[in-house]
């Protein structure tokens, strides 16, 4: 699976990273940025991503800490001490003693416990490298609609700058008009308060192009310098579609084979199991092996010292018989766990399904948008020249003029989000069915 390998690259990536040097500031954005290097820089530096892997290698670490418990634990201890020979306990009286001691132990049986501990933690960890594909692919889907909001905000400004010319254009021609006396004051002033109008429209879309790139900041991971935040690069791309074709059926099956979503809860599902196996492990008794090696020496007041060494080895263990249920509370609470991953998977392949029928259903539609749009931004661009045209001959009025500029404008943005709806439900539905962005793993 292409976003399986993705995951695993980005977290061999993100280990080299942590083992060199620290980093020295904010990674400046590729200039122009377009929207696979915009993709390819969050992969790096997307917060969430980062969390991601962060907790893959906190996974690996409750790994090794489980694993000890299942290969020789060997330990050493010693100590020394001086005292009063009044309160020695040797004959004759000790007054200093120390002793060294190296001890292997290993467990050779504890109820299956060891071994379902470990399972149950490498399951975790799959899961949570499941989830670091969750990650990457909602943190993707979050880059990819943000650019082309970008995009799309560009684009408005354009339009709205374009009204605003035709506006202005429609008021030059009003006042020629005016000053050849074919038109009233009335006229000119109405123009007038058309452009004037037309303005703070233009105002806002530029508004919401500087806040579309903030967001779009956000998301890439880019943090503030020292200094604020660095001046963001040009953004090179269009909002042109190229049509998709989709089947439900196929979208549904490959949901349910790719959504990370599911591979993360399958494998706590199986690393409950494992957990009701380490609560019914306490039921048996546990049995270890060990061996060890040992220095003594006591000192004799005004008689010089003695010491000793010599090995050990044997088995030790132990069975709690009774505990008072304590053992039967905790696979209880086990078997409580597993039937609750078990409803989760259930819950999330419900949701997956609904998830991938919505994206289709949103899909369709925006194609019908796009159809829809294209064609009435054609005819209102022609409703625009005929009524110039009309008006400069005098067979038409300045309101129809007016009339048909602002809807040339409305049918031009329509057109615009109808193609940015249709860019982001393409790639609503390539996430809802589980598939790693196109632009990362090609």
């Amino acid at each position: 699976m292409k976003s399986r390998a993705l995951a695993l690259l980005l977290l061999a990536a993100g280990s080299v990273r942590a083992d060199g040097p620290a980093d020295s500031g904010p990674v400046p954005l590729p200039s122009p940025l377009d929207l696979k290097a915009a993709l390819l820089y969050a992969v790096d530096h997307n917060f969430t991503i980062r969390q991601a892997r962060e907790q893959i290698r906190q996974q690996d670490g409750v790994v090794l800490q489980v694993q000890a418990q299942a290969i020789p634990n060997v330990n050493a201890n010693g100590q020394y001490e001086r005292n009063s020979t009044a309160i020695s306990q040797f004959y004759p009286p000790s007054n200093s003693n120390w002793e060294i001691q190296v001890k292997a132990t290993q467990v050779l049986f504890a109820g299956g416990g060891v071994v379902s501990a470990v399972k149950n933690a490498k399951l975790v960890r799959e899961s949570a490298l499941a989830a670091l594909q969750t990650a990457i692919n909602a943190a993707l889907l979050d880059v990819r609609t943000r650019f082309y909001t970008v995009l799309l905000t560009g684009e408005k400004v354009r339009v709205q700058e374009q009204n605003v010319e035709l506006f202005g254009r429609q008021l030059g021609d009003t006042n020629n008009q005016f000053h050849a006396g074919t038109v009233s004051n009335f006229d000119l002033l109405r123009a007038r308060v058309a452009l004037a109008n037309a303005r703070p429209d233009l105002i806002t879309a530029r508004n919401d192009a500087r806040i579309a790139i903030e967001q779009l900041r956000q998301s890439l991971g880019v943090p503030s310098g020292p200094n604020g935040p660095a001046a963001f690069p040009p953004v090179a791309g269009t909002l042109e579609i190229t049509p998709v074709t989709f089947d439900l059926d196929q979208a549904l099956a490959s949901a349910r084979a790719h959504r990370p979503e599911l591979e993360q809860l399958a494998k706590l599902q199986e690393a409950a199991e494992q957990g009701v196996t380490t609560a019914r492990s306490n039921y048996y008794p546990n049995l270890s092996a060990f061996g060890g090696y040992q220095w003594d020496n006591f000192g004799f007041a005004g008689m010089g010292s003695i010491g000793a060494n010599g090995w050990e080895a044997g088995l030790q263990s132990s069975w709690a018989i009774f505990d008072g249920r304590a053992t039967t509370g905790r696979v209880r609470q086990a078997k409580s766990v597993l039937e609750q991953s078990r409803l989760s998977v259930a819950t999330e392949e419900l949701a997956i399904d609904v998830a991938v029928r919505q994206a289709v259903s949103a899909l369709q539609e925006a194609g019908d948008l796009v159809a829809a749009s294209k064609e009435t931004a054609g005819q209102a661009e022609e409703a625009v020249r005929l009524a110039r045209e009309r008006f400069l001959v005098g067979s038409a009025t300045q309101l129809d003029v007016q009339t048909s500029e602002v809807a040339l404008t409305q049918a031009r943005t329509n057109q615009l989000q109808a193609n940015y709806n249709y860019l982001v439900a393409v790639a609503a539905l390539r996430q809802a069915e589980g598939m790693a962005d196109a632009l990362v793993t090609n």
